[in-house]
């Protein structure tokens, strides 16, 4: 409890202050939503000076802060100036968009991983583990950007896939298998472009974690009492090298939201990254506010969960927190 105590301590101060410097910086930034409506001769004055004082833009910066705070404790993060509704409802959908994808990457990417990269230990130094260093250094060096470019040409070639959007026209209309089907091919382009991002990371630190394991006198003594090699790498090895691994799966984490910002961008997935650039472009200050405290809210679940994941499994940790 202490443990859990201490690392939610943690996670609300982060959460703090990520909050209190996007709201710092998206205020302070140049120019406002209501810039553009200056210059248009049918809206009077009168009326942006009453939209300001309605939306409190001319408040001094702390007092705006500190009535956002109040409000985002009971579920209020403000009101989009370009939807003209709150945006919680906004951000939610999108969040959800981003969830489903991120989620299924993350689970695609350490599932190819973690057989590949221990594979790749086993075979340390010979031909095929050369081989797949040299793919995974090529993949490293490709940026995201290029990547999902890349895929969206050969997508527009093939014909085969939609290159653009979350479902089709017709989605609502079609059966229980066909939206499953209409969505995982839409689904498709942006999980490979991120799984192909994300992929020769952990392939490489999963190859290191376990083949610096493989050579610990333990693991050299059950393989001389003739355990089977199978055995002996999921069984023994993979549980040994846990520990850098699930501090790799945090950080990962941060590593896929970010990624999956642009890639939504360029992909068309209608997830938080269009919505953050469309906001950002627009002035709409309360969104891109949210929109970052939303992001920063996955980034530390993500990361409260390996640092649970890292209690479970290391005793050493157990210990230190109990004495």
């Amino acid at each position: 409890m202490r443990y859990l105590l201490r690392r939610s301590a943690h996670a609300a101060f982060l959460l703090l202050g990520v909050s209190l410097l996007a709201f710092a910086f998206t205020v302070l930034a140049p120019g406002s939503y209501f810039d553009e409506m200056r210059l248009n001769p049918q809206i009077a004055p009168e009326t942006i000076v009453a939209l300001r004082s309605r939306y409190e833009l001319d408040r001094p910066l702390p007092v705006r802060y500190v009535h956002w705070v109040i409000s985002l404790a009971h579920g209020d993060m403000g009101f989009s100036f370009a939807y003209n509704t709150p945006v919680a409802p906004l951000l939610l959908v999108r969040a959800r968009n981003t969830l489903l994808l991120t989620v299924t990457v993350m689970l695609l990417a350490w599932g190819i991983a973690l057989p590949l990269g221990i594979w790749s230990a086993d075979h340390l130094g010979r031909l095929p583990d050369r081989l797949l260093s040299w793919g995974t250094a090529a993949l490293l060096v490709i940026p995201d950007l290029v990547l999902a470019l890349g895929l969206l040409v050969i997508a527009v070639k093939m014909g085969r896939l939609p290159t653009g959007g979350m479902v089709s026209l017709n989605f609502e209309n079609l059966s229980f298998l066909g939206k499953t089907r209409d969505l995982l091919l839409h689904m498709a382009l942006p999980v490979a472009a991120l799984v192909l991002s994300v992929l020769p990371l952990l392939v490489r630190h999963v190859r290191a974690a376990v083949a610096e394991v493989l050579l610990a006198p333990f693991l050299l003594a059950a393989e001389g009492h003739g355990i089977p090699r199978r055995t002996l790498l999921y069984r023994y090895a993979l549980p040994a090298a846990a520990n850098p691994l699930v501090a790799l799966f945090g950080f990962s984490i941060g590593t896929l939201l970010s990624g999956s910002l642009l890639i939504e961008v360029v992909m068309s997935w209608p997830g938080l990254g269009p919505f953050l650039l469309e906001a950002i472009l627009a002035r709409d200050i309360y969104v891109v506010i949210g929109g970052v405290l939303l992001s920063t809210l996955f980034l530390v679940g993500g990361n409260f969960l390996a640092d649970l994941l890292l209690y479970w499994a290391d005793p050493r940790i157990r210990t230190e927190t109990g004495a």
